[in-house]
């Protein structure tokens, strides 16, 4: 199990790399952006993201 989950942030970092090395002005734009939402929106959207995950890991596993 914990094999998997270093393997699983493994690819979150390879991913995240990816798109700052892509488009990192682009990135830059987004989170100025993201610091003119509330934050409960960026909470409702966090939590969103994560039950997409689960549900996405689940169809995978």
């Amino acid at each position: 199990m914990s094999q998997d989950l270093l393997a699983a942030l493994c690819l979150v970092m390879v991913l995240e790399g990816l798109l700052l090395f892509a488009a990192p002005d682009g990135w830059k734009q987004l989170a100025r952006q993201m610091l003119e939402f509330e934050s409960r929106r960026l909470r409702v959207f966090g939590a969103v993201m994560v039950v997409l995950g689960l549900l996405s890991l689940q169809l995978v596993r």
